[in-house]
């Protein structure tokens, strides 16, 4: 849909990326009375917010704004505006009056009913055209066009289109097939706005270690780990670990992603400690053995280690240890049941690598967040201009953080204050 009259005419906003933080902006600008039109570089709206949470739509979680806030680190409170305006709450009765149902299952994690991305996809893509939203699809913005320090429009690979307002929402760099190509960052830095180092971010690690990859049929519930490195010993992550054939993914992974790409880029080698005994230290630990024993005085060391591992990771940390164990634990030299039980506190890691963006579900860095009015979202550069989503600086954790705030920014920044 490209009638020759649409490019010649004037809005008062566009909207540059139909994910959600986009979507939701152009919602909101358009229920204030605005004209609103909404390009998107490829032949559909929605590709990464479609993927998202395995295609799930990890819509939002049910913590409060302080908590949710400071779940982001030191930047968190640059959220308070937005989420003033659209915290979960809100979010799931904008869901509801869309004829989308949200529920929590397990209490945190708030989801469309279906489970299905596509289903809020299309609730948002419906409320569009009942709202005369004009969508041009397979449009890339190139530039933004400017003049005595305010946007006039944007220039995509074909045509020119002039608005009062533009918001740049197009998210990271992460999943490039899906869209996600970084096109915000340099539409900013033109117009004299900062980009902060960018790093792929909730992604699966590799490790040097090769034991991992016969573990490869486990999961294991609640591991802590955290970097082993003198002066970055406070990043660290807890969750649900996953071992693959040449590293670890999993929820606990993915949070843990954020700090340990950019220090990659400094090291060859990231050491971490794990601890696989869902956070048991080596006192508990002992404790746990001799109750154990005593009720069955007659397990190997295997066995015994199996009342909190699977076989094959306790496999794995024995022949670490250099334990045969097939033989009891008590017949265990003291020195060889405190190196065991030290290593089944904490397991040495030593993460060497990623993927890159192209499993990056997100991306750590983005526009500097001093750049940007927090209470409205427009540029602090360029009259007119204004941003939402992944496209700043500011990232959080998994389990609907990055969703949530891609929602709430882009209804602020729809706004146009």
């Amino acid at each position: 849909m490209k009638p020759k009259d649409i490019t010649q005419s004037h809005y008062q906003l566009i909207v540059i990326g139909s994910g959600a933080a986009g979507m939701m902006s152009a919602i909101r600008a358009s229920r204030e009375g605005r004209s609103v039109l909404l390009l998107e570089k490829l032949s559909k709206i929605g590709a990464k917010l479609k993927a998202t949470g395995g295609g799930r739509c990890n819509l939002t979680n049910t913590l409060g704004n302080e908590d949710f806030m400071a779940r982001f680190g030191r930047d968190g409170r640059f959220m308070s505006p937005a989420l003033e305006a659209l915290d979960y709450k809100a979010l799931m009765a904008f869901f509801t009056a869309l004829g989308v149902e949200s529920h929590a299952p397990d209490g945190y994690r708030v989801f469309p009913i279906t489970h299905s991305s596509s289903t809020i996809i299309n609730a948002m893509q419906q409320e569009m055209q009942n709202l005369g939203i004009h969508v041009l699809c397979s449009q890339k913005v190139d530039t933004l066009v400017h003049d005595e320090g305010k946007v006039k429009g944007v220039q995509t690979q074909s045509d020119t289109f002039y608005a009062d307002a533009v918001i740049i929402a197009t998210g990271g760099m992460g999943y490039p097939m899906l869209g996600a190509e970084g096109d915000g960052y340099p539409m900013a830095t033109s117009v004299g706005h900062t980009v902060t180092d960018l790093f792929p971010a909730m992604m699966p690690l590799k490790v040097k270690e090769r034991w991992v990859a016969d573990c490869r049929a486990d999961t294991l519930p609640k591991v802590s780990m955290y970097v082993n490195l003198k002066k970055y010993k406070k990043r660290s992550a807890k969750g649900d670990l996953i071992f693959t054939k040449g590293g670890i993914r999993g929820p606990v992974v993915l949070d843990f992603s954020r700090e340990i790409t950019p220090l990659l880029s400094k090291f060859d080698e990231v050491p971490i400690l794990a601890n696989f005994t869902k956070g048991m230290n080596q006192e508990q630990l002992r404790t746990h053995f001799k109750d154990a024993l005593a009720k069955d005085p007659h397990r190997n060391t295997l066995a015994l280690i199996q009342t909190l591992l699977p076989s094959s990771v306790a496999i794995a940390l024995c022949d670490i240890a250099q334990i045969d164990h097939s033989i009891g634990f008590t017949k265990l030299s003291g020195k060889n049941r405190d190196h065991l039980i030290e290593l089944l506190a904490w397991t040495p890691l030593t993460i060497n690598g990623h993927d890159g963006f192209k499993m990056a579900m997100i991306t750590r860095g983005g526009i500097s967040l001093k750049e940007i009015d927090p209470y409205t979202m427009q540029s602090k550069k360029l009259k007119g201009l204004y941003f939402c989503g992944e496209v700043m600086n500011i990232d959080g954790p998994c389990g609907g953080y990055n969703l949530q705030w891609s929602f709430a920014s882009g209804y602020l920044a729809g706004n146009l204050g």
